[in-house]
């Protein structure tokens, strides 16, 4: 009898065939467009000279044009899947899992809300036997240490209080904050008995956890231990210590690591700590999965690693599947979302739809992979060649070779050289001169992949990985249950989500300038589809350079009356209308037909306008400044505490405007450029009677500043504590006449007469 599937794949018809048909309409529309520039340029000679200032508006439609192309193949075959983990086989025969925990900052990632995340993970619906979470302390803080051994305290009583009253929220901050307790328990007299005494358990914890950090006034990020200490490898707690008495405590490995680092040698940033992880963990536990979690995702669902195995063990896709992507979700999104810090588009249209190609981008945290696909399943018995691909450590190449999981308790994990196996593995030069963090092209792993780990090429390491995975044709699925699996926190802030975005972008172009560029490198590796999708991302920091375009020289050509658009009676002007309108009506479609609302779908706009001015362009000027040697790269974590000033703000609804000067100036100076345009153009336009030539431009201007609202009301209208600056509206004010004036200039110039771009040459 044929057993029963793990997961059901729903293709979504209806949805490709109207995406579909929407892609070849806007093509056509395009292509007129295009057609219509071209003619402008080879017209008669009676037409006026061929300017600077038409040729980059018709480079920046060219470029938006081929973005958008390329962002079709997300909406060419959207599927979704569900799983049904009830149908898995017994636990005994489960794969094991480790887990990987990333934190560095114990000032901006407070160690309490870490010790949520590791409690979280502990208290997973998984076999403690086959379950293994490590902690990796970048930061190399005592009190992250000392913190994680209060957690293990805590843990003795919290998973046991979990499994036996089958608690869903496992999350014990959240277990405890929540007004209704978990709709998976059967109220009891006994439940809420436990209840009560686990919740005490839970409030000493918290207390010695916050007595901790209050004791060691937190300098350590600042000082010369985050970036110069030694490897701290501890075991906190394996399975000889799981009686306690007269009970039973199952609970999985706990483990501490902090890798040593020193500040002539590069440490690669997430990337690196994930890798010491990779070999830390081949010594101790070697388990065939595992998932990464960044130290403020905590696990929401305690089933997902059972979700995610519905696609690892079945028999069809599991050879060629790498990893499972679960969406990124956040617990503290506000009604509103000001800063689109949901990311919506990428987890509820992006990843549905290139999930029906090859599958979804690797994105950081939340899911579950596959170790043979980061470096191999290894037969071959040249030693000499595995040591330099993967290093000196003998304990390390058995465990390639045997790809067995270990068991450290049979092997004694209070044993001194078990100990300093692992430190050395963590120690900064054990790196040197083997192939970790890229590609290992003289070995010959039985599997596709020769990625030796995390890659370096990129600060983002989990796009870059994800890329060479998907070109040396591994898979990979995105589940997205009903019930998130796990939820982060998001930011509240417009400068975090500003220097977030910068670093990301930046990290996006590293790959773009490498040989690794998705339209070169992955074409020949992939399907057409799934490199478009890869293209756009590495070549979504772009829109820096239409945006600043459009934002700029239609209005200078505005207020000296140059049309740079067909008349508004022109056929061509209806064409215009309707690609810039249907554009907007699919965008809608998508954030309602995802569980959004027009006002999410506005946001959105306003946010994506923001962030190609600001983190597309500054994250474009490190990544070409990082090419040339003129910059080191640099990773700042983002601040996951708000005072609540911020996050009042963030729950009403209004921005604040406290953030980076070299962020907020070319945002406020863009829409007071726009704000002197759109008023000196529409005088021009009732006094000339030039509507006709400039309704488009007029237009644009309108848009732009109707989008950009909040920043108008922080400039002019807010007095509270988060509206813009004066010095920066006055510094935006001058820099726009500026800007203005020296245009009007080079037109005149360009013109040889004044006024000559007066005549009606756009028919």
């Amino acid at each position: 009898m044929e057993s029963l599937p793990l997961y059901l794949y729903t293709p979504h018809k209806l949805s490709a065939i109207i995406n579909r048909l929407y892609t070849l309409l806007h093509f056509v529309a395009l292509t007129s467009i295009i057609y219509y520039r071209l003619s402008f340029f080879l017209s008669t000679p009676s037409t006026p000279p061929l300017s600077l200032t038409h040729l980059l508006v018709f480079a920046s439609e060219l470029l938006l044009s081929f973005l958008w192309l390329l962002h079709q193949a997300f909406t060419w075959r959207p599927v979704s899947r569900t799983v049904f983990p009830e149908r898995l086989q017994q636990d005994k025969e489960l794969p094991a899992l480790d887990v990987f925990i990333c934190t560095a900052d114990p000032k901006k990632e407070p160690p309490f809300d870490v010790m949520n995340t590791v409690l979280s993970a502990m208290a997973l619906d998984y076999p403690p036997e086959k379950l293994h979470v490590y902690l990796s302390d970048d930061g190399g803080s005592s009190l992250t240490l000392v913190a994680l051994r209060e957690a293990c305290v805590f843990a003795r009583s919290w998973l046991p209080f979990c499994r036996r009253f089958e608690i869903k929220t496992r999350c014990p901050k959240v277990f405890f904050s929540s007004g209704d307790d978990d709709h998976g328990v059967t109220q009891s007299v006994e439940y809420e008995e436990e209840r009560e005494k686990i919740k005490r358990k839970y409030e000493l914890f918290k207390e010695r956890v916050h007595r901790d950090e209050e004791k060691a006034v937190i300098k350590e990020t600042s000082s010369p231990k985050a970036k110069n200490h030694p490897s701290i490898v501890e075991v906190v707690h394996d399975s000889s210590d799981d009686v306690v008495g007269s009970d039973q405590v199952q609970m999985p490995l706990l483990v501490y690591v902090s890798r040593e680092k020193k500040p002539p040698h590069p440490h690669h940033f997430k990337a690196g700590a994930l890798n010491v992880l990779l070999r830390v963990s081949s010594i101790l536990s070697n388990s065939s999965y595992i998932l990464i979690l960044d130290c403020d995702m905590y696990c929401n669902d305690s089933t997902s690693a059972r979700q995610a195995m519905c696609f690892h063990l079945d028999p069809k896709i599991s050879p060629s599947l790498a990893f499972v992507q679960f969406p990124q979700k956040f617990h503290n999104i506000s009604k509103t979302d000001i800063y689109d810090s949901q990311l919506r588009i990428t987890f509820m249209t992006r990843w549905p739809g290139i999930d029906g190609i090859q599958g979804p981008m690797l994105s950081g945290t939340g899911y579950y992979m596959k170790r043979e696909a980061l470096y191999g399943k290894f037969l071959q018995k040249d030693l000499f060649g595995l040591k330099q691909a993967f290093g000196p450590s003998n304990e390390l190449i058995m465990s390639l070779q045997h790809n067995k999981q270990h068991n450290i308790i049979d092997r004694g994990t209070s044993s001194s050289i078990l100990q300093e196996e692992a430190q050395f593995l963590a120690s900064c030069t054990y790196e040197k001169e083997t192939l970790w963090g890229k590609q290992a092209s003289n070995l010959r792993p039985t599997s596709a992949s020769n990625l030796i780990g995390f890659l370096y090429n990129s600060m983002l390491e989990d796009y870059f990985t994800g890329f060479i995975l998907h070109c040396k044709g591994w898979n990979s699925v995105f589940c997205n249950p009903s019930r998130p699996a796990f939820l982060g926190t998001a930011t509240t802030k417009l400068n975090d989500t500003l220097v977030q975005g910068t670093r990301w972008n930046c990290g996006l172009l590293e790959v773009t300038f490498s040989k690794f560029c998705p339209l070169v490198y992955g074409l020949s590796r992939m399907s057409v589809l799934q490199t478009m999708c890869y293209a756009y991302y590495s070549l979504q920091p772009l829109y820096s350079l239409p945006l600043w375009c459009f934002a700029t020289l239609p209005q200078l050509c505005l207020l000296n009356g140059i049309p740079l658009y067909p008349k508004a009676s022109s056929p061509w002007f209806m064409i215009l209308t309707s690609v810039f309108i249907f554009s907007q009506l699919k965008n809608v479609e998508e954030v309602l037909l995802t569980g959004g609302s027009v006002l999410a779908w506005w946001n959105e706009q306003r946010m994506w306008m923001i962030k190609s001015v600001t983190a597309y362009t500054y994250g474009t000027f490190d990544a070409i400044l990082k090419c040339l040697g003129m910059r080191q790269p640099n990773f700042l974590p983002t601040n996951k505490v708000s005072d609540n000033d911020e996050v009042t703000l963030y729950q009403l609804g209004k921005f604040n405007f406290q953030t980076s000067t070299n962020l907020l100036v070319p945002i406020v100076t863009l829409v007071v450029l726009n704000m002197i345009a759109f008023a000196g153009g529409f005088a021009r336009m009732i006094i000339s009677g030039s509507w006709n030539e400039l309704l488009g431009q007029v237009f644009l201007s309108f848009y732009i500043l109707w989008v950009n609202y909040p920043i108008i009301e922080g400039v002019m209208l807010r007095k509270d504590k988060g509206r813009v600056p004066p010095s920066v509206g006055l510094l935006s004010l001058v820099l726009s006449i500026i800007f203005l004036s020296l245009g009007s200039m080079v037109l005149r110039f360009q013109a040889g007469i004044p006024g000559i771009y007066n005549r009606n040459t756009n028919s």
